[in-house]
């Protein structure tokens, strides 16, 4: 199957920043881009769970993928923004560098994430995608965000 045949179906990925690193998730569950805003604490909830916000009647739990990551400088400038997803008809938002654009892969251009052992947590890696100078960690953002931690906030939050 050639690359370049525009009949060939793509998967789009919508990518992103977090530090120096780059990430795509899945488009289909990208509900709008929203500039950063302050959201409401929620007490005892892990530090990467900024709070939630009110988006139109729903209130929306953000996390901060910066600091779930443990990436260190997880300030706020002009190009913060958060990615509000829809995940099995939940709403919730996540909190990132920067979106860079939506790129459209054949699934074999998603290679295998290689094993990294039980050190790093790497479930929610879907693999990685080597797109023109830049390599994509393509992310299982409902894996990733169906955790235990976050069906605390929701309840807290209700």
């Amino acid at each position: 199957m050639a690359f370049n045949d525009p009949n060939t179906a793509r998967d789009e990925y919508l990518s992103f920043r977090l530090g120096t690193e780059e990430y795509a998730i899945d488009i289909l569950q990208v509900q709008e881009i929203r500039a950063h805003e302050p959201a409401t604490r929620i007490a005892n909830a892990p530090t990467y769970i900024k709070g939630v916000i009110n988006l139109r009647g729903h209130i929306v739990p953000i996390v901060d993928l910066r600091v779930k990551f443990g990436l260190a400088n997880a300030g706020v400038d002009a190009f913060t923004v958060m990615i509000i997803l829809n995940i099995g008809g939940r709403m919730m938002g996540i909190v990132v560098d920067a979106v860079s654009d939506v790129v459209a892969l054949l699934p074999e251009q998603v290679r295998p994430a290689p094993n990294l052992g039980a050190a790093v947590e790497s479930g929610f890696i879907r693999g990685l995608a080597p797109v023109d100078q830049r390599m994509l960690i393509v992310v299982d953002i409902a894996r990733l965000l169906t955790s235990g931690d976050l069906a605390m906030v929701e309840k807290a939050a209700a």
